[in-house]
């Protein structure tokens, strides 16, 4: 599939791998349709790309507001060819000391906000024997402390692109999932920069799974994939070797490698995630309201962010 006038909707575009995939898409010639959470990153990037670009403000969590995105597209372009389900979230904090609304809020933009995306933009891709791309991640067929909504909500979203793949591939239409490792963006910045212990333990995983790729690299990954229509997106490459031995990665052999460290980790992560007074990076807007009653602080102001 050539990207010459070919149009994109990419959700979770205001910064991350969602703009800088936007900007490869268009200079490979495509139309790109912007949809997120801060206007002013939407418009500055729309700017920036010219009039190959449009720009909605919607939440994921809102199918009002991304049919809302996805009728502005076809209306300014004519149709979708391509949706990239990009919009996601990670927190921070074990599942004993997080208020189930912050687990809770992570799998609902992950995988509703997914479901919600495809969904809504299924019809006009079908249309055009099309393809779906759904970012999903490493978290998919791994384990660790502290990733429990997150690896959840990660693998939910694959088994829902292999689902969909089967449905509509009589209609001409092909699904992929991509699985990025750590990728050089603010949500593992952040998680790094926050939690000691995740950052003394990034360094302690195997390779693949300690090295960290630039957003550069990943959206020019994610271009290939699209082009190419693939069904599986590796990001790099060698995380293909972790996803054929996940029977290993979060079977016994992962679960007493990851046990040793998590004896020390998981305390010391508790003691930070309370001491932060929050569940989400600085930038996240993923927050949600916490009854009265919880122990957490108050949540920050809130501003986008993107896996």
């Amino acid at each position: 599939m050539r990207l010459e006038n070919k149009v994109v909707l990419i959700t979770g575009a205001a910064r991350g791998i969602g703009a800088e995939t936007a900007r490869r898409a268009v200079a490979k010639g495509a139309r790109v349709s912007l949809v997120g959470l801060e206007p002013d990153r939407l418009r500055a990037l729309a700017d920036e790309l010219g009039e190959r670009a449009v720009w909605f403000e919607a939440d994921v969590t809102s199918q009002e507001q991304l049919d809302g995105a996805v009728a502005g597209t076809v209306a300014a372009f004519g149709g979708i060819d391509i949706v990239l389900a990009n919009a996601g979230v990670g927190n921070s904090g074990t599942v004993a000391i997080s208020p189930p609304e912050v687990l809770l809020r992570t799998i609902e933009i992950n995988v509703n906000g997914v479901v919600r995306t495809v969904c809504a933009a299924l019809p006009h891709i079908t249309e055009r024997r099309g393809y779906v791309m759904i970012i999903s991640s490493t978290a998919a067929f791994t384990m660790a402390p502290g990733l429990a909504a997150y690896a959840a909500s990660k693998a939910a979203v694959e088994q829902f692109a292999n689902c969909l793949r089967l449905e509509v591939a009589h209609k001409g239409v092909k699904v992929g999932s991509v699985h990025p490792g750590w990728i050089d963006t603010d949500l593992v910045r952040e998680q790094r920069k926050d939690l000691k212990s995740f950052d003394e333990a990034f360094d302690k995983f195997p390779w693949p799974l300690n090295a960290t790729t630039s957003v550069e690299e990943c959206a020019d990954a994610i271009v290939d994939g699209i082009e190419r229509r693939k069904r599986r997106v590796y990001v790099p490459r060698a995380i293909a070797l972790v996803q054929a031995l996940r029977t290993l990665t979060t079977g016994t052999v992962g679960y007493f490698v990851m046990r040793r460290e998590a004896g020390r980790m998981v305390p010391q992560m508790e003691d930070e995630v309370r001491a932060l007074g929050r569940y989400y990076g600085s930038s996240s807007v993923a927050m949600p309201a916490l009854p009265d009653t919880a122990t957490a602080e108050p949540a920050p102001e809130r501003t986008e962010q993107h896996a």
